[in-house]
């Protein structure tokens, strides 16, 4: 096939696959939700570049077959002599609905075995693990939960299994605290409910341990376990070990530097489009964005089939993005002519353009003043999309900052509901009390010049205040007391400016839960 017929190909079907996946060496390398792609034929060769906040590529597709719904490409790595497969998914989890729920339903018979040989005397309420879906409850069918009773003592018991996505096996904790919850409610002066114990799949509880570290542990016993489906063997992981994190921090890039080595670049861009914000990805990369819509990058990159390196502006959203060129120049002003009409604060709602990436318009009005949040944060040092990289994954801290007196700041933000909002933040603290603990953020080039405090980082999340999720109040109780947390209920209009309309503070909330349980007569023996 030529390559200007590949490149239409490939750019018809990734048109039509926005939750899908890239697939290379089955393993899932760019989720297409989040990811940007271009795609080009010059040269005689069809390139596809993907790149997201994780990963950069550029692969050489060769030929392309449409197979079951998959776009199926013979694609050549730089330096590469032989071809190898890249599959494009419309969806990352390619099982049927009837594979999801068969695999789901033997996983929970299999965690039933384990558990009853683990807990000899004990029984399952209710005979088996539920795997239904509760909406009202917000109970995933993608985990087995259940309740185990051994005279008037329980435990909560949820398990994720391995064939589940990484996410969903992160996000087990959320939901397992719910779980705890709701078993405890359920249970009054009848059963006291001691604690969570939580199963997953053999090598993937690195981040529920570092979230499980900062829980309270006199609400209850909170427990940690790899299984392995293969020999059925079942280890218990340390989580109150707050030592090592598989954690690495991303030097500062110099802004005042980087802005000068693009220079031409960034006029280029500002002459179009004069209120547009540059913000620094890297030493190599600087974005432009209106209202936190990224519309263009500036990149230097080793030319392709060289080791030279060349400058160059991508243009474009919503993930398909072109080169800027001599003769597309025109089409680039058209294009920002189009992003202004529609990115402003009284822009048409129904428009795509003003809908997309709320929270990154949401990030760019915190960034402008973070005060508004708290009064005590202070404007003049402010970091947006710090990344701290681990061997699984590239943490994106939404925003860091420090009060006026030194005391680092870690600030999560959602522009919708998001019942995980407590415990990303939760993960984003911790991996920041780490790297402070050890300096390393001025030794990185953060906060330069400033003295920093000693003690351990506030925590604030934000979202709009009709867009918090009901069940963000229930995981917050279970923080540990050590964590200095705010929750800032936004105004709904704050497009027009931030205004905080409600706050809830770790103080308030943890003296009221724990005076509950002390009422309640629970006590929190071992297992």
């Amino acid at each position: 096939m030529m390559p200007d017929l590949l490149a239409r190909a490939v750019q018809e079907f990734l048109a039509e696959v926005r939750g899908g996946a890239v697939i290379e060496n089955a393993e899932v390398i760019f989720d297409l939700e989040s990811a940007q792609y271009s795609i080009s034929s010059e040269r005689g060769k069809c390139l596809l570049h993907l790149w997201s906040g994780e990963r950069n590529v550029v692969r050489q597709v060769m030929d392309a077959e449409l197979k079951n719904g998959e776009l199926r490409l013979s694609v050549r790595g730089f330096a590469q002599a032989r071809p190898h497969q890249l599959v494009i998914a419309k969806n990352s989890d390619r099982r049927a609905p009837a594979a999801k729920r068969a695999a789901r339903i033997q996983y929970a018979n299999f965690l039933e075995r384990i558990l009853y040989r683990e807990f000899p005397g004990w029984t399952l309420d209710r005979q088996k693990l539920a795997t239904s879906m509760d909406l009202e409850k917000s109970f995933s069918p993608i985990y087995a939960r259940g309740l185990l009773r051994k005279g008037r003592r329980a435990l909560a018991v949820l398990g994720v299994g391995g064939q589940e996505s990484r996410g969903s096996v992160d996000a087990a904790l959320t939901f397992g605290l719910l779980w705890l919850e709701a078993c405890r409610e359920r249970e009054p002066g009848r059963t006291v409910v001691q604690g969570l114990r939580l199963y997953v799949p053999r090598r993937t509880s690195d981040t529920l341990r570092l979230r499980m570290a900062h829980l309270n542990r006199n609400l209850a016993q909170l427990q940690l376990c790899e299984l392995d489906e293969g020999d059925e063997s079942s280890t218990e992981i340390d989580c109150a070990d707050h030592g090592n994190i598989d954690t690495r921090l991303v030097r500062c890039a110099d802004p005042a530097r980087i802005q000068a080595q693009f220079q031409d670049s960034i006029q280029k861009v500002l002459t179009v489009v004069p209120r547009s914000e540059t913000v620094v990805l890297s030493p190599a990369q600087l974005s432009f964005r209106l209202h936190g819509l990224e519309f263009a990058q500036a990149r230097r990159q080793a030319a392709p089939g060289s080791f030279n390196m060349e400058e160059e502006i991508i243009f474009g959203v919503a993930g398909f993005c072109s080169r800027l060129t001599p003769e597309n120049e025109p089409v680039f002003h058209d294009f920002a002519k189009v992003v202004m009409q529609a990115r402003h604060l009284r822009g048409d709602r129904r428009d795509p353009l003003w809908r997309m990436y709320p929270e990154r318009w949401l990030e760019s009005l915190v960034i402008k003043d973070v005060s508004a949040l708290d009064l005590r944060l202070d404007p003049a040092q402010v970091y947006s999309q710090v990344p701290a990289f681990s061997a699984s994954d590239r943490a994106m801290i939404d925003v860091l900052a420090c009060t006026r007196a030194g005391r680092l700041a870690v600030i999560e933000l959602k522009a919708d509901e998001d019942i995980h909002l407590p415990l990303q933040g939760l993960d984003y603290w911790a991996r920041v009390l780490w790297h402070h603990q050890r300096g390393e953020f001025q030794q990185y080039g953060y906060f330069s010049g400033r003295e920093l405090s000693s003690a351990a980082p506030l925590l604030c999340l934000a979202a709009p205040s009709l867009h918090v999720h009901p069940a963000v109040d229930t995981v917050l109780r279970y923080f540990s007391p050590a964590i200095e947390w705010t929750l800032a209920g936004l105004d709904e209009r704050w497009r027009e400016g931030i205004r905080v309309v409600f706050r809830k503070s770790a103080e308030v909330n943890h003296k009221g839960h724990e005076g509950t349980q002390r009422k309640s007569g629970d006590s929190f023996g071992a297992f």
